[in-house]
C-alpha cells in the first residue's frame, strides 16, 4: 500500500513537473515568436524607411539636375527674345508674332519648371498646373500659327491634382506635336466631365496624321534618344492613373489623341 501510494505521489509529482515544464516551454516559445515577429516588423519598417529616403534623394537629385540644365537655358532664351523685341520696337518695327510667342512660351516654361521642381522637392502636386491653364496653352499655340478650338461639356468641377495635371499635359503634348509636325493644321480640343471620369480628346486635320505622332514618325533632326517620347509619356501618365489612351490616325485624315481618366470629384 505504501509502495502504491508512493508511486501515485511520484507519478503526480511527475505530471505536475511535466505540466510546469510545458507551460514554461510554451511561454518561452511564445516570447521567441513575438521577438521574431518584432524583428520582422522592424526589418520591414527599416526597408520602407530606406526606400523612402532613397526616393526622396533621387527626387532631389533630379530637381537639381533639371535646375542646373534647364533654368539657365530658358532664362537666356527669354532674355534674348525680350531684347530682340525691344530693339525692334526701338527701331519702329513691328515685333514678329513668333518672337512674342517665344517670349511668352519661355516665361511659361520657366513657371512650369519651377512648379515641377517644387513637386520633386516636396513630393506634393497641389497647386501645380492643370486644365485651368489650357486657355493660355491654346493662346500660345494660336500665336504660333495653329488654329485651335476648345469645347468643354459636362459640369466643370475640381479634379484630383494628379488627374488635373495629367489632362493638361496630354493637351499640351498633343498640341505641341501638331505644331511641330503639322505646321498650321486645325486642331480641336474636347474636354468632357462625367460623374466618375474625365475625357480629353485632341484632333487635328493634318494631311498626314502620322506627321503629328512623334512615336510613329520622329523628327529626323532630333537626337535618337529624344524621339518618340511624347505618346509614350502620355501612355505612362494615363496608365498610372488607371485610365485608357487611344492615339492614332483618323479615318477622315489627321490624328487623334483621346484619354479617359478616372476622376471622382475632389474633396
Amino acid at each position: 500500500m505504501r509502495t502504491d501510494r508512493g508511486l501515485r505521489r511520484f507519478y503526480g509529482a511527475g505530471w505536475l513537473i511535466s505540466a510546469g515544464v510545458t507551460v514554461v516551454a510554451f511561454r518561452m516559445w511564445y516570447l521567441h515568436l513575438r521577438e521574431v515577429e518584432q524583428r520582422a516588423e522592424e526589418a520591414e519598417r527599416t526597408r520602407d524607411e530606406v526606400a523612402l529616403r532613397r526616393a526622396v534623394e533621387e527626387r532631389l537629385r533630379i530637381a537639381r539636375d533639371l535646375h542646373d540644365s534647364l533654368t539657365h537655358s530658358i532664362s537666356v532664351i527669354r532674355v534674348q527674345a525680350g531684347v530682340a523685341a525691344h530693339l525692334a520696337r526701338k527701331r519702329g518695327e513691328e515685333v514678329a508674332p513668333a518672337l512674342l510667342a517665344i517670349t511668352e512660351a519661355s516665361a511659361d516654361a520657366a513657371r512650369e519648371l519651377r512648379a515641377t521642381l517644387s513637386v520633386l522637392r516636396n513630393g506634393d502636386i497641389d497647386g501645380a498646373i492643370g486644365l485651368g491653364q489650357v486657355a493660355g496653352l491654346v493662346s500660345r499655340a494660336q500665336a504660333a500659327g495653329l488654329t485651335v478650338t476648345v469645347t468643354v461639356t459636362g459640369a466643370e468641377r475640381a479634379l484630383p491634382a494628379d488627374v488635373d495635371q495629367a489632362a493638361y499635359r496630354i493637351v499640351q503634348e498633343a498640341l505641341t506635336n501638331v505644331s511641330r509636325h503639322a505646321g498650321t493644321a486645325y486642331a480641336s480640343v474636347r474636354i468632357r466631365y462625367a460623374p466618375d471620369a474625365l475625357t480629353v480628346q485632341v484632333d487635328n486635320d493634318a494631311a498626314d496624321g502620322a506627321d503629328t505622332a512623334d512615336d510613329i514618325r520622329p523628327d529626323a533632326t532630333e537626337p535618337a534618344n529624344a524621339r518618340g517620347l511624347g505618346l509614350i509619356g502620355m501612355r505612362e501618365r494615363v496608365a498610372t492613373l488607371g485610365g485608357r489612351l487611344e492615339a492614332g490616325p483618323r479615318a477622315q485624315g489627321g490624328f487623334r489623341v483621346r484619354a479617359e481618366l478616372p476622376a471622382r470629384a475632389s474633396a
